[in-house]
């Protein structure tokens, strides 16, 4: 049996776990644990999700996979939310993140002098907790598994599960799923997106990123001080 954590917070982005967890479903023998501190519901997009776990009272896990989305922001500023993320890290055979999630990750201490994949938008946040950002859709640094933006997340489990039982069987997961990415539009990267499109994404991104740039600064500073 292998044991799947993931810590749910509000502002959590939906598919940044469950794009994972239906692929990780997909196997024999998953134990997968959506938590939360006190097991509040988590609100997300207008999605509310209940009947969730106590993080803190969780013991382990052998795989800690948090996901990303804009309230990462307030939950890397959550000492809880932080301490139970580094508690279960000790353990955890792979410590994981799909798209900002890793900025979790990275303000726990857990990145530190590490590669690490995150949304193209707020990547170079890494950098203030010691991290390395890289561009790659999956990253893997030790035992240090962090997947880019939102549907990177897919492509991440694909590669988990490769690594933990082989890559017949992601390939069959694969297939349940029909995972075969077809898009009708080539502008899921900065790099291909039209100016126009990357002009306005840009622009509905400010004020977050500007939030984030203001928040991750003070978080870092505090954990300076506090190390």
């Amino acid at each position: 049996m292998t044991h799947v954590v993931i810590p749910l917070y509000d502002g959590v982005t939906p598919l940044d776990f469950t794009g994972p967890y239906q692929l990780l479903h997909a196997l024999p023998d998953m134990d997968i644990k959506l938590a939360a501190v006190d097991r509040q519901e988590v609100v997300a997009d207008g999605l509310t999700f209940g009947a969730l776990h106590d993080l803190e009272r969780i013991e382990t896990g052998d795989i800690l996979l948090v996901p990303g989305g804009l309230g990462c922001i307030a939950a890397l500023e959550t000492p809880r939310f932080l301490a139970a993320i580094r508690r279960l890290a000790e353990d955890a055979t792979y410590v994981t993140s799909v798209c900002t999630g890793s900025l979790i990750l990275a303000a726990a201490g857990l990145l530190d002098g590490r590669r690490a994949a995150c949304h193209w938008a707020f990547r170079d946040l890494l950098a203030a907790f010691g991290a390395i950002p890289d561009s790659a859709r999956v990253v893997r640094d030790g035992n240090r598994i962090t997947g880019g933006g939102v549907t990177a997340g897919m492509d991440f489990a694909l590669s988990l599960i490769a690594e933990l039982r082989g890559a017949e069987a992601a390939q069959g997961a694969q297939l349940l799923l029909e995972y075969a990415p077809a898009p009708p539009f080539d502008a899921g990267l900065p790099a291909t997106a039209p100016h126009p499109v990357m002009k306005a994404v840009n622009a509905r991104l400010s004020n977050a990123l500007a939030d984030a740039e203001r928040r991750i600064t003070l978080v870092a500073e505090q954990l300076r001080n506090a190390g």
